[in-house]
């Protein structure tokens, strides 16, 4: 019964047309974000010639940067292949910053001390989802070895921003857990909350030399990037670069690597209910 059943799929495969395998093909690397294929893979799949399987590609690669969905990277050598690298369009990335700023400027949204409500959005799978491709391509051609990130709200974002770029997510913490095993703590003054705070990371979790790629929901003062600096020093590790949803409008210049911010917060005005929360300058002058 077994033998039928590879049979039949092998010859379900030999009946597929082009635009079919296409179908097949764009579904396995869109969901695989950052993964390589090699070609030898898809035609034993597919049971056709890889110069079908090249040519499908191409016409893959083609659709998706057309469309500004990402495109298709082919690496060489004996141990290459393809990945999908997955991207948003300059006009959908201010389609976007635009929404969030909308929804993040109701009056409803703002707390006692001129603070935002931002748990609805980050918490948004589509939004999270979006954000992550925004911050991926950004930084798509950085070297990155761990996507890094604080307990905190940024925790969605930092893990979409992973999973686009294949990389793993290395969370630090406040407080040291006994099967952390031997742990690196640090000190650092929290920009939002200007309270001394406490950062864990276990020894296993970075390897050094390795490159990271901090991403965060917020930055005042750039306190908690600056600890995370430091906690990369003491594993011989570099920071690659940032990726945060908000930063405040002041201080200007918060860290000394290069960092991108979806949207700029301007001021909360409590007593009229007004939010001025806009699109990142660096959206507007096309910085990306």
């Amino acid at each position: 019964m077994k033998m039928q059943v590879l049979t039949k799929e092998s010859d379900d495969m030999d009946k597929l047309h082009r635009n079919e395998r296409i179908s097949v093909l764009q579904r396995i690397l869109c969901e695989s974000p950052g993964k390589v294929f090699t070609l030898g893979y898809f035609t034993d799949m597919l049971n056709c010639a890889k110069s079908s399987v090249s040519e499908d590609i191409d016409i893959i690669r083609s659709s998706l940067e057309k469309t500004g969905a990402g495109t298709i990277e082919t690496i060489p050598g004996a141990s290459g292949g393809v990945r999908y690298v997955p991207m948003m369009s300059e006009d959908a990335v201010q389609q976007l910053a635009g929404r969030l700023s909308a929804e993040l400027s109701i009056r409803e949204r703002i707390l006692p001390g001129g603070y935002l409500y931002m748990l609805d959005t980050i918490y948004d799978p589509g939004t999270v989802s979006e954000v992550g491709r925004v911050f991926a391509g950004y930084f798509r051609n950085r070297t990155v070895d761990y996507v890094i990130t604080v307990e905190t709200k940024g925790i969605p974002l930092a893990f979409m921003t992973a999973v686009y770029l294949n990389k793993p997510l290395v969370i630090a913490r406040h407080n040291i857990e006994a099967t952390d095993g031997a742990s690196v703590n640090i000190n650092y003054v929290s920009g939002s909350s200007d309270r001394i705070q406490t950062m864990v990371l276990p020894m296993r979790s970075l390897r050094r030399g390795s490159w990271l790629l901090f991403i965060d929901d917020f930055m005042k003062g750039g306190g908690t990037a600056k600890g995370i600096l430091e906690l990369a020093r003491e594993f011989g590790c570099q920071v690659a670069g940032a990726g945060v949803l908000v930063e405040t409008a002041m201080p200007d210049r918060k860290l000394p690597v290069d960092y991108f911010s979806l949207l700029t917060l301007y001021g909360v005005d409590e007593a009229s209910g007004v939010t001025d929360i806009r699109p990142s300058p660096r959206l507007i002058a096309g910085g990306r």
